[in-house]
Protein backbone atom coordinates (compact mmCIF):
# COMPACT_ATOMS: atom_id res chain seq x y z
CA UNK A 1 0.00 0.00 0.00
CA UNK A 2 2.29 2.54 -0.90
CA UNK A 3 -0.21 4.98 -1.60
CA UNK A 4 -1.76 5.39 1.71
CA UNK A 5 1.91 6.18 3.00
CA UNK A 6 2.84 8.72 0.08
CA UNK A 7 0.84 12.23 0.76
CA UNK A 8 -2.08 12.51 -1.49
CA UNK A 9 -2.64 15.99 -4.03
CA UNK A 10 -5.68 17.84 -3.03
CA UNK A 11 -6.70 16.78 -6.54
CA UNK A 12 -6.40 13.18 -6.15
CA UNK A 13 -8.09 12.61 -3.43
CA UNK A 14 -10.99 15.03 -4.57
CA UNK A 15 -11.16 12.62 -7.95
CA UNK A 16 -11.34 9.40 -5.69
CA UNK A 17 -14.08 10.97 -4.05
CA UNK A 18 -15.49 12.28 -7.19
CA UNK A 19 -15.65 8.17 -8.09
CA UNK A 20 -16.69 7.12 -4.78
CA UNK A 21 -13.58 5.42 -3.59
CA UNK A 22 -11.12 6.06 -0.18
CA UNK A 23 -9.75 9.26 -0.68
CA UNK A 24 -6.62 8.25 1.04
CA UNK A 25 -6.07 4.99 -0.96
CA UNK A 26 -8.38 4.83 -4.13
CA UNK A 27 -9.14 1.37 -3.74
CA UNK A 28 -11.78 0.56 -0.51
CA UNK A 29 -15.39 1.73 -1.53
CA UNK A 30 -16.67 4.95 0.74
CA UNK A 31 -20.23 3.91 0.40
CA UNK A 32 -22.30 0.17 1.22
CA UNK A 33 -25.31 1.21 -0.81
CA UNK A 34 -26.64 4.30 -2.44
CA UNK A 35 -25.98 6.78 0.07
CA UNK A 36 -25.18 4.87 2.85
CA UNK A 37 -21.66 5.68 4.01
CA UNK A 38 -19.05 2.53 4.96
CA UNK A 39 -18.07 2.48 8.36
CA UNK A 40 -14.17 2.24 7.21
CA UNK A 41 -12.34 2.00 3.89
CA UNK A 42 -11.57 -1.79 3.43
CA UNK A 43 -8.80 -1.31 2.12
CA UNK A 44 -6.60 1.43 4.66
CA UNK A 45 -9.10 1.16 6.94
CA UNK A 46 -9.84 4.81 7.17
CA UNK A 47 -12.74 5.88 9.13
CA UNK A 48 -15.79 7.68 7.29
CA UNK A 49 -17.58 8.96 10.28
CA UNK A 50 -15.74 12.14 10.57
CA UNK A 51 -16.46 12.68 6.85
CA UNK A 52 -19.99 13.87 7.03
CA UNK A 53 -21.17 15.95 4.00
CA UNK A 54 -24.88 16.83 5.83
CA UNK A 55 -26.73 18.85 3.31
CA UNK A 56 -23.75 20.42 1.08
CA UNK A 57 -24.10 17.29 -1.73
CA UNK A 58 -27.57 17.66 -2.30
CA UNK A 59 -27.38 21.78 -2.63
CA UNK A 60 -24.54 21.26 -5.50
CA UNK A 61 -27.08 18.61 -7.05
CA UNK A 62 -29.87 21.09 -6.95
CA UNK A 63 -27.63 23.48 -8.40
CA UNK A 64 -25.65 22.13 -11.28
CA UNK A 65 -29.45 20.30 -12.07
CA UNK A 66 -31.05 23.81 -11.92
CA UNK A 67 -28.61 25.34 -14.43
CA UNK A 68 -28.95 22.64 -17.02
CA UNK A 69 -33.12 22.44 -16.94
CA UNK A 70 -33.38 25.80 -16.42
CA UNK A 71 -30.78 26.85 -19.82
CA UNK A 72 -32.43 23.60 -21.48
CA UNK A 73 -36.14 24.40 -20.77
CA UNK A 74 -35.54 28.03 -22.20
CA UNK A 75 -33.89 27.32 -24.74
CA UNK A 76 -36.68 24.92 -26.00
CA UNK A 77 -39.02 27.19 -25.47
CA UNK A 78 -36.98 29.98 -27.23
CA UNK A 79 -36.76 27.79 -30.42
CA UNK A 80 -39.14 25.33 -30.68
CA UNK A 81 -42.20 27.04 -28.40
CA UNK A 82 -43.45 23.04 -27.35
CA UNK A 83 -46.75 22.74 -25.31
CA UNK A 84 -46.36 22.88 -21.88
CA UNK A 85 -47.22 18.74 -21.76
CA UNK A 86 -44.14 18.24 -24.03
CA UNK A 87 -41.38 20.92 -21.55
CA UNK A 88 -43.37 18.51 -18.44
CA UNK A 89 -42.94 15.31 -20.22
CA UNK A 90 -39.04 16.32 -20.99
CA UNK A 91 -37.81 18.40 -17.97
CA UNK A 92 -39.76 16.21 -15.25
CA UNK A 93 -37.83 12.77 -15.68
CA UNK A 94 -34.71 14.66 -16.85
CA UNK A 95 -34.74 16.75 -13.51
CA UNK A 96 -35.14 13.63 -11.21
CA UNK A 97 -32.92 11.56 -13.48
CA UNK A 98 -29.93 14.10 -13.09
CA UNK A 99 -30.53 14.19 -9.76
CA UNK A 100 -31.03 10.76 -8.51
CA UNK A 101 -27.98 9.99 -10.87
CA UNK A 102 -25.31 13.12 -9.31
CA UNK A 103 -26.18 12.80 -6.27
CA UNK A 104 -24.02 10.47 -4.91
CA UNK A 105 -21.08 11.08 -6.61
CA UNK A 106 -21.40 14.74 -5.38
CA UNK A 107 -21.47 13.34 -2.05
CA UNK A 108 -18.54 11.46 -2.26
CA UNK A 109 -16.76 14.31 -3.74
CA UNK A 110 -17.81 16.41 -0.45
CA UNK A 111 -16.68 13.55 1.93
CA UNK A 112 -13.40 13.86 -0.28
CA UNK A 113 -13.18 17.78 0.41
CA UNK A 114 -13.63 17.27 3.43
CA UNK A 115 -10.77 14.58 4.21
CA UNK A 116 -8.77 17.56 2.62
CA UNK A 117 -9.12 19.73 4.68
CA UNK A 118 -9.05 18.03 7.84
CA UNK A 119 -5.89 15.91 6.56
CA UNK A 120 -4.21 19.42 6.93
CA UNK A 121 -5.01 20.52 9.80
Amino acid sequence: MDSIEAPTTWTTSFMRGCRRKCPRCGEGAMFRGYLSIADHCSACKLPFEPLRADDAPAYFTIAIVGHIVVSGLLMLESYAHPPTWVQLAIWLPSTAIMSLAMLPYLKGAVMAAIYCSNKDA
